[in-house]
């Protein structure tokens, strides 16, 4: 099998949660670019809409789904969707996440049950319903989790989104000795500052500006920065590859302490 052959996702079919902005939308232009059929999920319709035209537009294959990952009926109800539009899904990129920066002292239980609900428990419930249909089709499949390097280090004020990207990461290990067995690969990937519309006015801030002066690199990443460790991921190229977390934060986790 030739390099490009082996990165290639052509004939794979990809679901990736929060598809419609920032890093899910990257993703999705990038697999498509690479071959797969994309099927692109978020809440937000005319986002989705606007995306899977770009997609097609670049002769690349891509379907909406409208899916809220924190309700169990519309995860649902998007498999179904997706099934009926492309068979059962090869990939699974679970992708859409939120954040709400509050001092522990004042964050209150519904703010600790969002991010819970959207971040870690949306994760597990994402990747469960892809696995009991993989399994009963009787086919191998690759669940990718997006997780930060906010699962290994802290900051100050961000207790919720830290607590939910460290449970994906053991949720990833432990997804992926369980299904090993059904020939399901379970990764992550944990992003570092990569500037989107969710973080570019913290970055901007003067906190900002002080974090990216503790990063080796000194500059936050950009998107296309991640296209290589998720084609990696996504394709065939890792298939010798589950329970694994790949960094890729311009060295912020080696910063001197």
């Amino acid at each position: 099998m030739s390099i490009s052959d082996r990165f290639s996702m052509s004939g794979k079919t990809v679901l990736i949660t929060g598809a419609s902005s920032g890093l899910g939308r990257h993703f999705a232009l990038v697999l498509a670019e690479a071959g797969a059929t994309v099927i692109a999920a978020a809440r937000r319709e005319d986002r989705l809409a606007g995306l899977v035209e770009e997609i097609t537009s670049a002769g690349g294959k891509a379907v909406a789904v409208v899916m809220d990952v924190s309700d169990d009926e519309s995860v649902i109800k998007a498999f179904d969707a997706a099934e009926a539009e492309v068979g059962t899904v090869d990939v699974i990129l679970n992708n859409a996440g939120i954040v709400t920066r509050s001092n522990s002292l004042d964050l209150t239980p519904d703010q600790w049950d969002a991010v819970m609900n959207t971040n870690l428990k949306a994760v597990w419930r994402v990747s469960q319903e892809a696995a009991k249909r993989l399994i009963a089709a009787g086919k191998p499949g690759n669940i990718i989790n997006t997780a930060s390097i906010l699962s290994f280090r802290v900051t100050a004020s961000n207790l919720t989104y830290a607590v939910s990207k460290a449970g994906v990461v053991q949720m990833t290990r432990a997804l992926a000795l369980e299904w090993a067995r059904h020939n399901i690969r379970v990764n992550a990937i944990a992003p570092g500052y990569v500037e989107t519309d969710l973080n570019r006015d913290m970055l901007q801030s003067e906190h900002g500006k002080a974090l990216i002066k503790r990063i080796p690199q000194r500059r936050t990443g950009e998107l296309d920065e991640l296209t290589g460790p998720i084609l990696l991921l996504a394709s065939d190229a890792s298939s010798f590859m589950t329970g694994e977390t790949i960094t890729v934060d311009g060295g912020h986790l080696v910063s001197s302490l």
